[in-house]
């Protein structure tokens, strides 16, 4: 798999099929039990890491993970980089390339990493867009297997805004045999074509009509903010909209008893989410933040053939 992978862009979860997928949730596992494996593999190599939305996981997870395989990170704010604007995302990239052996950007539209991706003769790797949230979504799968021991099977409730993680997560449901649940309002459901390539991957992934239906019997209880960052003027307007959409104890009692529940944070306590869900028993998400670090560090030693 090391080869397969080498060299390659992740900028969707779709771009790994089931094999790929599998090897890095592999990795990963192995990565984070022993904590030696792999240490200083990349010394010489280098990583950029571009931030045009605020980060917390990101930025310390990358770095984090960059810094056990020796890669010389440096990470960069919108203010110093601001591609598209102050030069072209195509001489950007092609100057950083001959500086760095990967280039992982947090950004907006998924046509800039596209865009990137083109120019760029090292890997990209989307650290997040309005599209997509790939490692996210590789992150909560390693947690998934953790808690249950198996993928293929489960069931999976995603309750809120069909987002850019929960796209990436229908395309991982779809590589590895789990079914994904979504109870969005009307108007917020995730994109048709994202659907429907994860259905034509083999998935299963179904539109319920409520969030009862969607929870119900799952082995997973999904959910995120409803106001993601550059949507703040419409704050107001989805906080009314989501308002039947928190997870709560009642909702998270529909599913199954040994069901997780998780959130790709931050989370906004009293929307979107109880305080007795984030901090019960079925709560997972420091487990799930966690394994950012172990998903991604897993990726860049893959991608550049540690």
């Amino acid at each position: 798999m090391t080869h397969a992978l080498k060299g390659r862009d992740l900028l969707s979860s779709a771009d790994l099929d089931r094999a790929e997928t599998l090897a890095v949730l592999d990795l990963a596992a192995r990565l984070k039990a022993d904590r030696g494996l792999l240490t200083g593999s990349l010394r010489g190599r280098s990583l950029a890491l571009l931030l045009e939305k605020p980060s917390l996981r990101t930025k310390a997870s990358f770095l984090v993970g960059a810094a056990r395989l020796g890669l010389a990170a440096v990470a960069f704010g919108r203010e110093e980089v601001d591609l598209g604007r102050r030069e072209s995302v195509a001489d950007g990239s092609r100057v950083l390339a001959r500086y760095f052996d990967v280039l992982v950007w947090r950004t907006f539209a998924q046509s800039r990493l596209e865009e990137m991706a083109e120019a760029s003769p090292v890997p990209v790797v989307n650290a997040l867009s309005d599209q997509e949230h790939p490692c996210q979504a590789l992150a909560d799968v390693l947690t998934l297997r953790e808690r249950f021991g198996r993928l293929e099977g489960l069931v999976l409730a995603w309750v809120g805004d069909g987002n850019n993680v929960c796209h990436s997560l229908a395309h991982v449901a779809a590589r590895t045999g789990m079914t994904l649940r979504v109870a969005s309002p009307e108007g917020y459901a995730p994109a048709p074509e994202v659907v429907a390539a994860a259905v034509a991957a083999g998935g299963d992934v179904e539109l319920a009509a409520t969030p009862a239906e969607a929870v119900s019997g799952a082995h997973a209880v999904f959910t995120d903010t409803w106001v993601s960052m550059g949507q703040e003027q419409e704050a107001a307007e989805r906080r009314v909209v989501f308002g039947a959409y928190q997870v709560d104890e009642k909702l998270m009692a529909l599913a199954r008893p040994d069901a997780a529940f998780l959130h790709c944070l931050p989370a906004h306590r009293g929307e979107e989410v109880t305080d007795a869900v984030m901090d019960g028993p079925s709560s997972a998400i420091l487990d799930e933040a966690e394994n950012r670090l172990h998903v991604q560090t897993a990726l860049l030693a893959l991608l550049l053939g540690a």
